[in-house]
């Protein structure tokens, strides 16, 4: 299995172009949890599992697992579009997202370091970077013209009635993203092997 260097930028880009356009939607995802010592908890539960992880590295550092460990994370993201647009705001909603986020945050810092392995040359590595910054600079500003073009446009200024707009257009990114990154990595021929 090898990176197919292209296909992976784009990946990255659409990545971070998600992250820069969903990043206002938690702050009233998360409203309904009223007790700051859930977020304790789970800060503790995230440590916990990325010390547990840190543990496997020398097994988990190869690009098989970076694959199935990125799907992973793409795939509970997925999900939890899913679970916002079936509880709606909700305690149930809020709770089920921040646990999936803090499954994702877990992952997190593998993922980086396996990345920086899979991606080898320092001119790839500054190109994955870059197209993160770009993505998520993309991302804020289409967040911004949307939150704008629903409130001015359409007359909708309810953040709910926004967010849940927003989550039928972050679906269909997400799958889009799901599909590059299963398409980033490409299985060699034993002829070439």
């Amino acid at each position: 299995m090898k990176l197919n260097n292209n296909i992976f930028l784009i990946y990255k880009l659409f990545n971070s172009m998600f992250t820069g356009l969903s990043i206002g939607i938690l702050f009233t995802i998360y409203k309904p949890i009223e007790n700051p010592s859930i977020f304790s908890i789970g800060g503790m539960v995230l440590a916990i599992g990325m010390l547990v992880l840190a543990r496997y590295y020398d097994k988990l550092l190869n690009i098989k697992n970076f694959l199935r460990i990125s799907i992973l994370v793409e795939m509970i993201i997925l999900i939890t579009l899913f679970i916002f647009l079936s509880f709606q705001l909700s305690i149930t909603s809020a709770l089920l997202i921040y646990c999936g986020y803090q499954l994702t945050f877990i992952f997190g810092g593998y993922l980086v370091r396996a990345e920086t392995l899979v991606a080898q040359e320092k001119d790839f590595i500054g190109s994955i970077d870059f197209n993160k910054q770009v993505g998520y600079l993309i991302g804020l500003a289409l967040s911004f013209i949307f939150y704008k073009t629903l409130e001015l446009g359409f007359e909708i200024s309810n953040s709910i009635a926004q967010i849940k707009i927003l989550h039928y257009f972050l679906i269909c990114l997400q799958i889009l993203i799901i599909v590059l990154l299963v398409k980033s990595f490409e299985k060699m021929n034993s002829i070439y092997k």
